[in-house]
Protein backbone atom coordinates (compact mmCIF):
# COMPACT_ATOMS: atom_id res chain seq x y z
CA UNK A 1 0.00 0.00 0.00
CA UNK A 2 0.91 3.58 -0.11
CA UNK A 3 1.44 4.09 3.62
CA UNK A 4 3.64 1.11 3.61
CA UNK A 5 5.64 1.95 0.59
CA UNK A 6 5.54 5.87 1.92
CA UNK A 7 7.09 4.16 5.88
CA UNK A 8 9.65 1.90 3.84
CA UNK A 9 10.90 5.04 2.33
CA UNK A 10 11.30 7.11 5.35
CA UNK A 11 12.66 4.10 7.37
CA UNK A 12 15.57 3.63 4.11
CA UNK A 13 16.11 7.71 4.52
CA UNK A 14 16.88 7.33 8.58
CA UNK A 15 19.23 4.85 8.03
CA UNK A 16 20.82 6.65 5.25
CA UNK A 17 21.10 9.62 7.71
CA UNK A 18 22.42 7.38 10.22
CA UNK A 19 24.86 5.95 8.08
CA UNK A 20 25.95 9.35 7.35
CA UNK A 21 26.45 10.29 11.07
CA UNK A 22 28.26 6.97 11.75
CA UNK A 23 30.95 7.96 8.18
CA UNK A 24 31.11 11.46 9.89
CA UNK A 25 32.30 10.26 13.14
CA UNK A 26 34.80 8.20 11.71
CA UNK A 27 36.10 10.92 9.94
CA UNK A 28 36.54 12.64 13.00
CA UNK A 29 37.77 10.07 14.50
CA UNK A 30 40.56 9.67 12.17
CA UNK A 31 41.29 13.81 12.09
CA UNK A 32 41.89 13.33 15.77
CA UNK A 33 44.40 10.36 15.06
CA UNK A 34 46.19 12.56 12.68
CA UNK A 35 46.56 15.02 14.71
CA UNK A 36 47.70 12.76 17.72
CA UNK A 37 50.45 10.97 15.68
CA UNK A 38 51.61 14.83 14.23
CA UNK A 39 51.93 16.05 17.79
CA UNK A 40 53.90 12.71 18.76
CA UNK A 41 55.96 13.37 15.84
CA UNK A 42 56.94 16.79 17.02
CA UNK A 43 57.90 15.40 20.86
CA UNK A 44 59.86 12.98 18.89
CA UNK A 45 61.77 15.60 16.61
CA UNK A 46 62.26 18.12 20.15
CA UNK A 47 63.68 15.24 22.36
CA UNK A 48 66.37 14.44 19.49
CA UNK A 49 67.10 18.10 19.23
CA UNK A 50 67.58 18.26 22.74
CA UNK A 51 69.68 15.62 22.80
CA UNK A 52 71.89 16.45 19.84
CA UNK A 53 72.52 19.43 21.66
CA UNK A 54 73.64 17.76 24.61
CA UNK A 55 75.68 15.86 22.72
CA UNK A 56 77.11 19.10 21.26
CA UNK A 57 77.52 20.72 24.30
CA UNK A 58 79.25 17.71 26.13
CA UNK A 59 82.04 17.63 22.64
CA UNK A 60 82.36 21.38 23.46
CA UNK A 61 83.23 21.27 26.19
CA UNK A 62 85.73 18.42 26.24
Amino acid sequence: TTKEVASDMRERERERERERKRERERERERKRERERERKREIESARDEKSYLNRLYEELRSA
